[in-house]
């Protein structure tokens, strides 16, 4: 059977208390009344393990006092001072070992939720990293507080990037700068700014984004309750792409060429 500590640490420690101070009070000098101290160990024995160890250790503290008292009184038993003293010592000690109890025991309720809200938290992001669908969350400032792998594979972002938590802004411009969008260059700062206006004022409309690789993503935004966004990104590749009109073919081909030879650039640069 395991032993729990904190179960008679309170109890025991009132325990020893109350035996340092009779010893000391008959074989070294007068003690005064030890009933404050014994209030803040009840304390600390519900606050380590609960109301119950907290009114064990209030029940030997108030026998203690009881003695204590007795002791220190030049004829035997008690006057109405006295047993107005040990009520209120009694009443002291047991609320405090349950207001003391019951605040811990929200404590620790409290932070088991909050363990399972991350535990529920950690789960969906793993679980969020398994689809193809590009899903970034944004906090009311747009600063993005979850980019999952898609979209990090989407727009070549880096985890070091991703867990940065830039805003949106900054990951439209990164799209830009990699040349991941199949745009010309002078229509390319008016696409950035109008994505920018979309977001900020939560339009849901879906619009298709043609990547230079030649995917093409349904982007889709959402306003949440705390004024964030939610952003989706669902490939549709297969469903837009047959629809382009064959003479622009070439056009196309030259786009995306160039995009990746952008790109490389880039990444040259970089190394």
């Amino acid at each position: 059977m395991r032993f729990d500590w904190r179960a008679i640490s309170g109890p025991a420690l009132t325990a020893i208390i109350a035996l340092a101070a009779f010893l000391i009070d008959r074989l070294v000098v007068t003690v005064p009344n030890p009933a404050p101290l014994f209030v803040c160990i009840v304390a600390l024995a519900s606050s380590i393990s609960g109301i119950t160890s907290g009114l064990i250790s209030a029940a030997i503290a108030v026998a203690a006092s009881a003695l204590f008292f007795l002791d220190h009184r030049a004829l035997p038993g008690y006057d109405t001072a006295d047993v107005a003293r040990m009520l209120l010592l009694a009443a002291t000690a047991a609320g405090t070992a349950l207001i003391t109890g019951l605040l811990r025991q929200k404590w620790i309720d409290a932070f088991a939720a909050d363990q399972q809200h991350h535990a529920t938290s950690e789960r969906l992001a793993a679980a969020l990293d398994q689809v193809d669908i590009g899903i970034v969350l944004l906090d009311a400032d747009t600063r993005a507080e979850f980019i999952n792998r898609a979209f990090r594979d989407y727009f070549a972002l880096s985890d070091a990037q991703a867990d940065s938590k830039p805003p949106f802004v900054a990951l439209m411009y990164h799209g830009r700068d990699t040349g991941a969008y199949e745009l010309p260059e002078d229509e390319m700062s008016a696409f950035v700014t109008k994505r920018i206006e979309m977001m900020r004022a939560g339009d849901s409309t879906p619009i298709n984004l043609n990547l230079a690789d030649g995917q093409v993503l349904r982007f889709s935004c959402t306003a949440l309750p705390d004024g964030g966004r939610m952003l989706s990104y669902t490939p549709v590749t297969d469903l837009v792409r047959h629809t382009d009109d064959p003479a622009r073919a070439d056009e196309y081909r030259a786009q995306r060429a160039g995009r990746e030879r952008h790109l490389a650039r880039l990444l040259r640069a970089a190394e």
